[in-house]
């Protein structure tokens, strides 16, 4: 199968969700699947297939929002974990490296978000979003 018959083969599968191209593969609730342009990806079809199947994992997994940035990880991990079914649904090999690495990028991402600029620190998410240091709040 490739990259133009996955996307056809998930539009008939999830007829309640919207494919349509854009410039980067995202989930626009409630239900748009963006998906990057189909031109010349079918060599790195494993890789293009599992952010396509991610974004729909948003989907299945009724993903809208976050108020604070843990979540934000969490809806990726539990996205990735959607991911996986899939990829065994659809034929697609599953790699675990590719996808360690998308995480990364968010743990990443929520570090640097947490860390004070003052002191260095990790700080707290208070449930209003705002960040507070320990350190140099107290």
């Amino acid at each position: 199968m490739d990259c133009a018959n996955l996307v056809e083969r998930l539009s008939k599968d999830f007829s309640d969700l919207r494919f349509r191209q854009g410039r980067k593969f995202a989930f626009r609730p409630p239900r748009t699947v963006v998906f990057e342009p189909l031109t010349g990806v079918d060599a790195e079809y494993k890789i293009y297939s599992m952010r396509l199947l991610h974004e729909v994992g948003h989907a299945l997994s009724g993903h809208r929002t976050y108020r604070q940035d843990l979540e934000r990880v969490k809806m990726e991990c539990e996205a990735w974990r959607r991911a996986r079914g899939l990829c065994e649904r659809y034929g697609v090999e599953y790699d675990e490296g590719m996808v360690e690495q998308e995480l990364e990028s968010y743990r990443e991402w929520l570090h640097q978000k947490s860390k004070c600029s003052q002191c260095g620190l990790t700080r707290y998410q208070a449930e209003n979003g705002v960040y507070h240091c320990p350190f140099c709040e107290g």
